[in-house]
Order: C-alpha cells, then sequence, then structure tokens
C-alpha cells in the first residue's frame, strides 16, 4: 500500500497566522496556488485558506484584507493526514469532508500537502474517478 508522502508535495508554504489577508493571497499569486496551510509560529497547522475565502469573508463582506489576519479565518479543527497514512485513507478523508486538498502532517508539523490532482497522477483511474465525483457534488463541478 502507497503512504501519503508518496504522493504529497513536499513544497507547501504556509501562511502565518498573524500574517494579513493581502499577504496570502501575494503568497497565492506567487505560487500560482489557491490554497494555502494556516500555520501559527510553532509550525503546528492552524487551518486551511483558500482564495474563494479572502472574497467571501473578507472583502465581499467589506472588510480590509490588510488588517484582517489569516488566524480570523482558522476556525475549526483543520482536516489533515499523516504522512504515513495510506493514500486510500487521504481519498476516504477527501471524500468525506469534500476537499480538494488535505495538509500532511508529521510529529505535528506540516510536510507537505496532497491533493485531489497528485492522486489523479499517481492512483488507478477508477478510483480517482470516484473521488472526482464525491468532492464535485458539493462544489457543483
Amino acid at each position: 500500500m502507497s503512504a501519503v508522502r508518496e504522493f504529497m508535495t513536499t513544497d507547501a508554504r504556509c501562511v502565518r497566522e498573524t500574517e494579513s489577508l493581502t499577504d496570502a493571497a501575494r503568497m497565492m499569486m506567487d505560487l500560482d496556488c489557491g490554497a494555502l496551510p494556516i500555520c501559527g509560529d510553532d509550525g503546528k497547522l492552524k487551518g486551511m485558506i483558500t482564495d474563494r475565502d479572502i472574497v467571501l469573508k473578507c472583502v465581499a463582506a467589506g472588510r480590509d484584507p490588510s488588517q484582517m489576519m489569516a488566524r480570523e479565518l482558522a476556525a475549526g479543527k483543520p482536516f489533515c493526514i499523516d504522512a504515513d497514512a495510506n493514500v486510500d485513507a487521504a481519498i476516504d478523508m477527501m471524500e468525506q469532508h469534500q476537499v480538494r486538498r488535505l495538509p500532511v502532517i508529521s510529529d505535528h508539523k506540516l510536510v507537505g500537502i496532497i491533493s485531489q490532482g497528485d492522486i489523479a497522477r499517481n492512483y488507478s483511474e477508477q478510483r480517482v474517478g470516484e473521488l472526482v465525483e464525491h468532492i464535485s457534488e458539493r462544489h457543483g463541478v
């Protein structure tokens, strides 16, 4: 069985919980991505932030993204998976929570991200099809 660490993107970057949403948006632009983990000063995962979160929960709400901190969008317990977990467990979690990417942790620290795309490039066509179908139900894709 394949471990998550064999599929994940290892050069994942975090936005610090004390950084502004403007900083997060710039980081997303520089990295050409639509989501980032939010990490504390201790390197531990605090949540995830998406470009959609910034637009809907800040800009559309009339807030100033240069004044709103990433920690304000780190609500609840973030979904994540251990680097040594089986890829099927990651797929099950993505389906259950209808998310397209999961932060990967080891010793409670962020070590990567596994995305629907990472799995699609490396896994069976049938299983990837099921994953896309379950996640797309929620997102209306």
